[in-house]
């Protein structure tokens, strides 16, 4: 049986390694480690849980124990997805280099510039940052990648399928092109791969298992539901009551408006809930995952931001309140559960409508879900009441109702409007003698007030508008109602 000590990794990162309680190394660490300490580039694939993140922490430790670095040069560089991530590997260095004595950076946003800024100018020995923040520094002038030997680019399907390719192929090009660059990911798509191979020279593919595959410890199940929200969240509460060995649990959305949601509900029904997604500033989101950690709350609604490489070690289940988008993200979310060897129980929740995205991720898997009480045939059909709603609804739309501001809509207009052309020249008459009947008396006619004398310039004016405006050779012009301009009723002169 192979030993961390057959793998070439130096004394001080054995003994490390020793006091974390870790004797075997898992099938990835076993494979990539010594290709790793050889300076080749590396493209390792394995389940998520495996331990990818110290098959390129340890080597790296081994290779950074000669030499120094410099200010504002880093000597390594490790790009990860989310600050969660960034923030977990810093911890592995920590723990596996504590007989180091090497400078660790991490560079996330809603830290401040500041703080970091001091750490570059200490000289960092590894620089672990998300993309974006690390090109905010670039910018700045506080960076120079020209001394950078390794770079990790973990997560790399998420990395380069989430749309930082522009921001990689950037900073790619400010490190020397001599460097090793490791790659590590669950997944590695065939799209993707292309993609990684613009990165690698010559590369060392580990594949320790199929790609896209799911751990054998976790207990699969599907969980039918009709699509209304308010009927899935009681079926999760229900599923959640049911479950006995429940320790704690995330609960996946698709959107982050859906986590504020049903961390809402969950907690309104007496649940130990916390909420985690992109939304949240980073002290809340670390104190979030902190008190999860430590048992504090019980169940943690997340939305994929939690999906991605998160070592939780002892996470009882997972549940999908909706089934992933994407079949990738699957692996990764059912990955936080069963880590490790331990065993642990994922619940998808499905609705007619995710039919799709089911027979997606079956396809990647390469096996069939098996359903908790039967299928979406077992399904009561919807409520009679809810369709007739619906119908009643989509009516609504195309039926020219007023809107919030009590405005006629276009097809109401129309409807006014052809029933106006078709009135008749006799109807026409009639209006007319009822405009007539109720004009009000003329300015001449009424009474003075205040004993002021009528001006006769005025009263011709005033009767001039009067007879243009009470000439109507023709028909109403149609749109005006009865408030008609007398500019419209003048004759154009020929």
């Amino acid at each position: 049986m192979t030993t961390f000590s057959d793998l070439g990794l130096s004394q001080k990162v054995l003994s490390a390694v020793t006091d974390a309680g870790y004797t075997t190394p898992t099938p990835i660490q076993a494979g990539a480690i010594p290709f790793a300490l050889q300076r080749r580039d590396i493209c390792g694939i394995a389940q998520t849980g495996t331990g990818k993140t110290a098959s390129f922490v340890l080597p790296m430790l081994t290779l950074l124990e000669k030499g120094r670095a410099r200010a504002r040069m880093p000597r390594t560089l490790i790009l990860e997805p989310t600050r969660e991530l960034a923030a977990q590997v810093a911890e592995n260095f920590e723990k596996y280099g504590k007989n180091h004595k090497l400078n660790v950076a991490l560079l996330i946003g809603g830290v401040s510039f500041d703080e970091q800024d001091r750490k570059l100018e200490r000289g960092a020995d590894v620089l672990i940052c998300t993309p974006g923040r690390l090109l905010d520094h670039c910018e700045r002038g506080k960076l120079l990648m020209t001394g950078v030997e390794i770079l990790v680019i973990d997560e790399a399907d998420r990395m380069l399928d989430m749309g930082f390719i522009p921001d990689i192929e950037r900073i790619a090009k400010m490190i020397p092109f001599t460097r090793q660059t490791l790659f590590f990911s669950a997944t590695m798509p065939p799209e993707i791969q292309k993609l990684a191979d613009r990165f690698l020279q010559n590369p060392e593919r580990i594949e320790v298992a199929p790609p896209s595959s799911t751990a054998k410890t976790v207990t699969q199940r599907l969980v039918a539901s009709n699509n209304k929200d308010y009927e899935k969240r009681e079926v999760l509460r229900n599923l959640i009551r049911e479950q006995d060995d429940l320790k704690n649990a995330i609960i996946f959305c698709n959107r982050k408006k859906d986590v504020a949601d049903l961390f809402r509900s969950l907690e309104r029904h007496g649940f130990s809930v916390g909420a985690l997604h992109g939304d949240m500033d980073q002290r809340s989101r670390t104190n979030m995952l902190a008190g999860f950690k430590d048992n504090q709350i019980t169940l943690l609604v997340a939305s994929d931001v939690a999906a991605r490489g998160l070592d939780i070690p002892d996470v009882s289940h997972v549940f999908n309140f909706d089934v992933p988008i994407h079949a990738e993200d699957y692996v990764h979310r059912i990955g936080r559960t069963g880590r490790a060897g331990r065993s642990g129980k994922a619940f998808t929740i499905v609705t007619r409508s995710d039919t799709k995205h089911l027979d997606a991720i079956e396809k990647l898997i390469g096996a069939k879900i098996e359903w908790q009480n039967g299928d979406l045939t077992a399904l009561p059909p919807p409520a009679e009441h809810d369709e007739s709603r619906a119908r009643r609804g989509a009516k609504d739309k195309g039926r020219g109702r007023r809107d919030a501001a009590g405005h006629k809509s276009e097809k109401k207009i129309e409807q006014t409007v052809a029933v106006e052309i078709e009135e008749t020249p006799a109807r026409t008459e009639s209006v007319k003698a009822e405009r007539k009947k109720d004009q009000r008396p003329s300015h001449a006619e009424r009474p003075a007030r205040g004993g002021r004398t009528p001006n006769p310039a005025n009263d011709d004016r005033r009767e001039r508008r009067s007879h243009y405006r009470d000439r109507d050779d023709g028909p109403t012009p149609v749109g005006f109602g009865d408030d008609i301009p007398a500019f419209m009723l003048i004759q154009a002169k020929a």
